[in-house]
């Protein structure tokens, strides 16, 4: 697998025709990711009227989740329009059906109703803002959500330690290597860490969400250096 920076058309390490391919290859127990957070929503929200995935990509987490949630309208965004072409051909059937509405959001800050939205999703997005710019947008998605909304978010995270940091890393290498990366390319996509993508701790992630005015957050699942959340916002 080649690591090919120079020809990447959004935030994430591939281009966007290879991510398909290749995020399963970079991102561990991506797959379960997603199932976790269909899990999670089926458990808390089980028939939702309306769902936000802000960060949709290609649309893959969005189809399995129309599949389970038929009667769902579900609001899609990305900043990536290349990511968008791609999502738009695979949901094209749901577009037509009019549960499926797909918009570009170049500050992951989608133009909806407050208090208008059962569950959003944000899977591995958010941890390519800055401080400032994650704050903005979890109190946005916050004030989308209907009373009783929930939020489920994944993110890459940061070890509390530094002793953390390097196993973490080193975890993270020996995955990549293990499924074909070389050791130069293994170095590379973890080396990305503050530099194209910025985590923050588990107890950061919390603050942030409980300061925001989530009645309940939790962590719903964590691994390698991946970690899931999840927040109800209160009546």
């Amino acid at each position: 697998m080649s690591h090919e920076v120079s020809a990447k058309d959004s935030p994430t390490a591939h281009k966007s025709s290879e991510y398909d391919d290749k995020i399963i290859y970079t991102i561990p127990n991506y797959t379960r990711i997603h199932l976790e957070c269909l899990h999670l929503a089926d458990t808390v929200c089980p028939k939702p009227s309306a769902w936000l995935d802000t960060g949709c990509g290609t649309g893959t987490f969005a189809a399995a989740a129309m599949g389970r949630f038929p009667d769902t309208t579900f609001y899609l965004a990305d900043p990536s329009e290349s990511m968008l072409d791609i999502c738009r051909a695979k949901l094209a059937v749901h577009k037509a059906s009019g549960k499926c509405i797909i918009t570009s959001c170049a500050s992951m800050e989608v133009d909806l109703p407050e208090n208008s939205l059962d569950v959003i999703t944000a899977i591995q997005c958010h941890h390519y803002m800055d401080p400032a710019g994650r704050e903005k947008s979890t109190a946005h998605l916050f004030r989308l959500l209907k009373p009783g909304g929930l939020y489920i978010h994944f993110e890459n995270i940061r070890p509390a330690s530094m002793i953390g940091m390097e196993i973490g890393k080193e975890r993270w290498r020996r995955f990549l290597m293990e499924h074909g990366r070389s050791f130069e390319e293994a170095y590379v996509q973890v080396e990305r860490l503050d530099s194209e993508f910025f985590p923050i701790t588990i107890e950061e992630h919390l603050s942030l969400l409980r300061e925001t005015g989530f009645a309940g957050s939790e962590i719903l699942w964590a691994s390698y250096m991946q970690a899931g959340f999840y927040s109800v916002k209160g009546a």
